[in-house]
């Protein structure tokens, strides 16, 4: 018999060094606002409202917390010796795009944190969580250690929970988490359809690959993920994404892909073999029918798709249907804005859109969907996770005031040599810590 349960959403709180270094090829947004100003606090506060629209709206929120950055122990492991002060000026003045790198604020979008499979799918029925590699890009590379701490914290209870270290560290086994995964179902409870999208296939140097832009999630990694997590193949499908997307700028699914309940929205760019994964969820998934909403490129060209983060929206169960919750931009690209009124129009299972400003998260290429990592509990499991990071009024209040008081109006990419700024990030993150009682999940913490 199902057990009753909802899909939790939680957030990446965005971070203190929160900056505009352009690390990552192939996220167009990223290098587009290279070495442009960025305001750390107006980021956090917006990425909080977010989660508190949606809290209000009697979602289950919860709240990741940002990584320690500049990665005092990463410029250490790379050679640069001294007091912090003295490593950070010599990553600045003798590698500064190493100390970009390391003072990333990218763990921010936490739909690349993990990978995570409902107790109703996997053998166990324990909730089951991989931290994501991200090998593909190395300030991102540095982020599962602590991620890996965090949701172990969070998610404590073994006889509910099993956590696996990240994949190994090389291309072959490339993973960026819950950004190319989704999973479809008649309920949360009910056992359900995980669908992993892979980029190349590492051990095949025949099989389709895109040629401009890298591929960051493998085949490899995808199946050994399933495996870790016990699930059989009547819960998986693997699906190419298409290799022309990528070199579109679709660095990862969830820009062209989201899906939620029984409903996949996608653009018909998004799979390399359209009709064989459809009909492979199909096939596997039970106690309802798939809702299939196709948006073609005649309706939404890719390039406004990328431009837009269309489906890098949140796709949310609301009692009347689903609800997509899409960033600003969507409504100032002509195409996407014309869509979204016919789409609520269609009578098909998107039934609202809801825009949301993220604007300093999508100028460095990540739309709402990235900020958060989805949770599928039931309620004993809801139960049994700490939940003093679900968001409620007074935490809001409490993580608005702690951002006013610690984060920077502006920061550029010179501040991030600045010694202080390192005092400014351990004090506030000490302080999290302490709001949200994760203990010492921090290396300068132990």
């Amino acid at each position: 018999m199902a057990k009753h349960a909802v899909e939790a959403n939680f957030d990446g709180l965005v971070g203190p060094t929160h900056n505009y270094a352009g690390l990552s090829w192939g996220n167009v947004a990223s290098k587009s606002n290279v070495n442009a100003a960025s305001n750390p606090r107006e980021a956090a506060l917006q990425g909080l409202a977010k989660m508190k629209r949606l809290a209000d709206r009697g979602y289950v929120q919860g709240v990741l917390p940002p990584h320690e950055r500049p990665h005092m122990r990463t410029l250490r492991a790379l050679g640069f010796t001294g007091t912090d002060a003295q490593v950070l000026g010599q990553a600045a003045k003798t590698s500064p795009a190493i100390l970009a790198a390391a003072s990333s604020a990218s763990a921010m979008w936490t739909a690349n944190a993990a990978t995570v499979s409902p107790s109703a799918d996997t053998k166990d029925h324990r909730v089951h969580f991989t931290p994501a590699n991200l090998s593909a890009k190395f300030h991102r590379s540095i982020e599962h250690t602590v991620t890996g701490r965090t949701l172990k914290a969070i998610f404590a209870d073994d006889s509910y929970f099993a956590h696996h270290p990240a994949l190994p560290s090389v291309s072959h086994f490339g993973d960026e988490g819950a950004a190319n995964h989704t999973r479809l179902c008649a309920g949360y409870g009910e056992p359900g359809v995980e669908l992993f999208v892979y980029g190349q296939i590492a051990f095949n140097e025949r099989a389709p690959a895109p040629k401009k832009y890298p591929a960051r999630q493998t085949l490899e990694a995808s199946q050994a993920i399933a495996r870790l997590h016990g699930l059989s193949d009547g819960h998986v499908v693997f699906a190419q994404q298409n290799p022309a997307a990528i070199d579109a700028g679709v660095f990862h699914n969830d820009v062209i892909a989201v899906g939620n309940g029984h409903t996949l929205f996608y653009h018909d760019m998004a799979f390399l073999e359209e009709d064989r994964v459809l009909a492979d969820v199909r096939a596997r998934l039970t106690g309802t029918e798939l809702q299939a909403v196709r948006v073609s490129s005649d309706q939404v060209p890719i390039a406004d798709a990328v431009a837009s983060y269309l489906f890098n929206s949140q796709l949310l169960n609301a009692l009347d249907g689903m609800l997509l919750a899409v960033p600003g931009e969507c409504r100032e690209v002509a195409s996407v804005s014309r869509y979204l009124d016919d789409l609520v129009r269609s009578g098909g299972p998107i039934q609202s859109v809801e825009v949301f400003d993220v604007k300093q998260s999508m100028r460095n290429g990540g739309g709402p969907a990235c900020l958060r990592l989805r949770v599928v509990l039931s309620d004993e499991e809801l139960a049994a996770m700490h939940r003093g990071v679900i968001l409620t009024d007074a935490l809001y209040e409490r993580l608005t005031t702690w951002v006013e008081a610690h984060y920077r109006d502006q920061l550029s990419q010179d501040d991030l040599a600045d010694p202080m700024l390192l005092d400014e990030v351990r004090k506030a993150l000490d302080e999290l810590t302490g709001i949200l009682g994760l203990g010492s999940i921090y290396d300068f913490q132990r």
